[in-house]
């Protein structure tokens, strides 16, 4: 029996788990969304991120050393603008009224595709940082890109993809349904709370993102 195949769908799994447990923006939103709206705001946010993170993993995967040329080209602007994006998310979030949103829950009005499509886009927005950092776990499991010229490789590329998906969406599922056994002893106020600390760790994050953007293009100053 060939376990070539179960042992590639093992790493990727693997890849796919270890990628997303980071405490970055994303991470931030997830967990506010799980703890102010509901858990499946919260899956369906990390749904948003594991598409998104898919789309990115198929991209470095397949095409990355002509994606790490136009990333090296543009790298100032591309890490301004995602910095940016993630500054308006935690500004979104800090200006957030709890007490509307709970009664938006109640009355059925959370949109989950809003926010499927809120973290899909805060996601991509960052893809500069994502791609590479995807990359190295690819490494550190072992798994190296191949050709898909032939049968196989186009099975084992579809086997490292799917594992990828599979692992990434277990983590923020797990991580939903965990946070939402205690989010009922959130009372509004500390849903208010939440909202502010998520707003600032989502502002600070984006800010130092274009921060060090501008140290790296002046390392003198």
């Amino acid at each position: 029996m060939d376990l070539e195949p179960i042992i590639i769908l093992f790493r990727s799994l693997c890849v796919g788990i270890v990628a997303s447990i980071t405490v970055g923006p994303v991470a931030v939103l997830c967990i506010q969304r799980t703890l102010s709206k509901s858990r499946r705001s919260g899956i369906m946010s990390g749904l948003g991120v594991t598409c998104a993170d898919t789309m990115m993993a198929i991209a470095a995967f397949s095409f990355y050393s002509v994606l790490y040329e136009q990333i090296q080209t543009h790298q100032s602007i591309l890490r301004v603008v995602g910095g940016i994006f993630v500054v308006m998310v935690g500004v979104y979030l800090f200006t957030q009224n709890p007490a509307m949103q709970i009664r938006k829950n109640r009355a059925g009005k959370n949109n989950s595709w809003q926010d499927f499509v809120s973290a899909f886009g805060l996601t991509i927005a960052n893809f500069i940082m994502v791609i590479p950092y995807l990359l190295a776990f690819f490494a550190v499991f072992n798994i190296s890109s191949v050709e898909t010229d032939d049968v196989s490789g186009m099975l084992r590329s579809v086997i490292v993809i799917g594992g990828f998906f599979v692992g990434s969406f277990s983590w923020w599922m797990t991580m939903a349904f965990v946070l939402n056994l205690v989010r009922h002893k959130f009372k509004p106020r500390h849903m208010a709370s939440i909202n502010y600390i998520a707003g600032i760790l989502i502002g600070v994050i984006g800010i130092y993102t274009i921060l060090s953007t501008f140290f790296d293009i002046f390392p003198n100053v």
